[in-house]
């Protein structure tokens, strides 16, 4: 038998580096393998389910859902959060987002439309209530679905469907691990404007009214409101707000406490006229609002219904006081039976709604004062809106 040579440490140690080197790479396979397998079965998880491995085989990133953001870049931290919305697609193994934002001139609807344009099939809105609204003008009957990343100050849509506030990260998850829903939304088209002066019907009629589109519907998903509410939101300090958030209109509605009582003319899916004294009318599609108040408390997002409710008090403080309290009990599921209060909410339902408003009122959409209106028209659209919502807990 031919004998093998002596080896010497220096053999010895070259083998001993090949055999770890081996080794090294064998690990550094084995763990990149598993690493992929948690990606794709949830981001940042041990293992992957068997539908991991479809992904994994599947169409390639350009045929692969395309995610829009619609960002309003006035909001804090938002180019933060794009590096975030962008791992976190990446993580999905998503195709990069589009990142489209908004501008004082077009908050929200010619973007939206440009990201279903260029094959979306998600639009996320970034931004507060008037971006959501924007977005949600140029998606409906689109069937793609519209995702919420609430960063506003009321965030009323959010708080309605359960999406997360005030925290980016699970409100990512909901829009891209979320499941989709149809939404009822409403219109609003201005008949006649208020006159500059509202004491003179005849005065030339300036500002919103020199629209160069007077048949333009407004879009609303939650809630619009003419009177003491819209008066509200017009006198809100914006800098205040910023500061407290949704405080700042409860701060405001202090100033309008004891103002006069609203003349309006009301007719509901086309019936008779009713002439009504109160200080707010309010149409809505939904009826949740920050703070946990609850004004409307039979409102269905999907219900094919606008749900109305008039809105009065007298007596000064004690009504306020009241009606204070009678919200309160709303949201707990209870009504006051008693039919002399001084503080009260009136609530009934229709798929359309006609109102005069005696020398023009206050109109805010959504939390957005749309201005100073005299004769409007609000309908439902059923079902004319696809959106994304959390995920059930498994």
């Amino acid at each position: 038998m031919r004998r093998l040579p002596d080896m010497t440490w220096h053999d010895w140690l070259g083998l001993t580096a090949a055999v770890l080197a081996l080794v090294a790479i064998v690990l550094a396979v084995w763990v990149a393998r598993r690493q992929a397998a948690g990606r794709l079965g949830h981001p940042g998880a041990a293992g992957a389910p068997a539908a991991a491995a479809e992904v994994l085989t599947g169409p390639d990133d350009e045929e692969r859902p395309l995610v829009a953001f619609v960002a309003n870049p006035s909001k804090p931290d938002v180019a933060a959060l794009r590096t975030q919305v962008v791992k976190a697609c990446s993580e999905r193994y998503l195709p990069e987002p589009l990142w489209l934002e908004t501008t004082v001139e077009d908050p929200g609807v010619g973007q939206a439309r440009e990201a279903v344009e260029r094959g979306a099939k998600l639009v996320v809105a970034v931004g507060g209530d008037g971006t959501v609204r924007a977005v949600a003008e140029a998606l409906v009957h689109t069937d793609v679905p519209m995702a919420l990343l609430p960063l506003g100050t009321g965030n009323l849509l959010a708080r309605n469907l359960d999406i997360p506030v005030g925290d980016p990260a699970a409100a990512i998850t909901a829009a891209l691990d979320g499941k989709d829903r149809t939404i009822d939304v409403g219109w609003v088209a201005v008949q006649r404007w208020a006159a500059a002066d509202a004491e003179d019907p005849d005065e030339e009629v300036t500002g919103p009214a020199a629209d160069p589109d007077p048949d333009r519907e407004h879009i609303f998903l939650v809630i619009g409101g003419v009177g003491f509410d819209a008066a509200m939101v017009a006198s809100t300090d914006e800098d205040l707000k910023a500061k407290v958030g949704w405080i700042a209109y409860f701060v405001a509605g202090v100033q309008h406490l004891h103002g006069r009582r609203s003349r309006v003319r009301v007719k509901l899916d086309g019936r008779a006229w009713q002439e009504l004294r109160l200080r707010s009318l309010l149409v809505g599609n939904c009826g949740k609002l920050p703070g946990g108040l609850q004004l409307l408390p039979d409102a269905v997002l999907d219900d094919g219904w606008l749900d109305i409710a008039a809105i009065d008090t007298r007596g000064g403080v004690a009504g306020w006081a009241q009606l204070l309290g009678e919200v309160v009990l709303q949201g707990f599921g209870l009504r006051n039976p008693l039919p002399a209060r001084i503080g009260r909410i009136d609530h009934t339902r229709a798929r359309s709604v006609e109102m005069q408003l005696s020398g023009g009122e206050h109109v805010q959409l959504d939390g957005d004062v749309l201005g100073q209106v005299a004769e409007l028209a609000a309908r439902v659209d059923p079902g004319a809106l696809v959106v994304r919502v959390p995920a059930p807990a498994s």
